[in-house]
């Protein structure tokens, strides 16, 4: 059975969350004319040419000194993670597989190529979603953890 925590329901928050992401990746889009897919970002800079390298650094850092500017102002929300380190490093390594065979992550695909119409982003993101849920579902509901 799935337990709803109603009271964590937060309608207000999660849209003004998916404003501000599709504004930046917007704006990435027009100011820059890139993609604001992660792993392309991160993956620039393992064979980094040289005029990319400010950008992609100062994007990721973003990304990670985001919690920190919070901090400025609020709590950051508690973090609870059900898995051991096993199932996180075999997660994160099939993320990573998946985005290479799928030329992108969800941000790529899911917020910026959605955005764009792209077919292909289509069927990546209908893939990667479609998965997510059947993966839920066998852990949960056959496997019973």
């Amino acid at each position: 059975m799935i337990d709803i925590a109603w009271s964590q329901f937060t309608p207000g928050a999660a849209l003004t969350g998916g404003l501000l992401i599709g504004l930046a990746a917007a704006g990435f889009l027009l100011l820059n004319g890139r993609i604001a897919g992660i792993s392309g970002i991160l993956g620039g800079l393992l064979v980094p040419a040289r005029r990319d390298i400010l950008w992609r650094v100062a994007f990721l850092a973003g990304l990670v000194g985001t919690p920190s500017l919070w901090l400025l102002f609020s709590e950051l929300p508690p973090i609870q993670i059900d898995a051991g380190y096993p199932a996180l490093i075999l997660a994160g390594l099939l993320v990573g597989i998946g985005t290479r065979y799928g030329s992108g992550c969800t941000s790529g695909h899911g917020v910026c190529g959605l955005s764009r119409l792209s077919p292909r982003s289509l069927v990546a993101t209908l893939s990667f979603m479609a998965t997510g849920f059947l993966t839920v579902f066998v852990i949960r509901h056959l496997m019973g953890a």
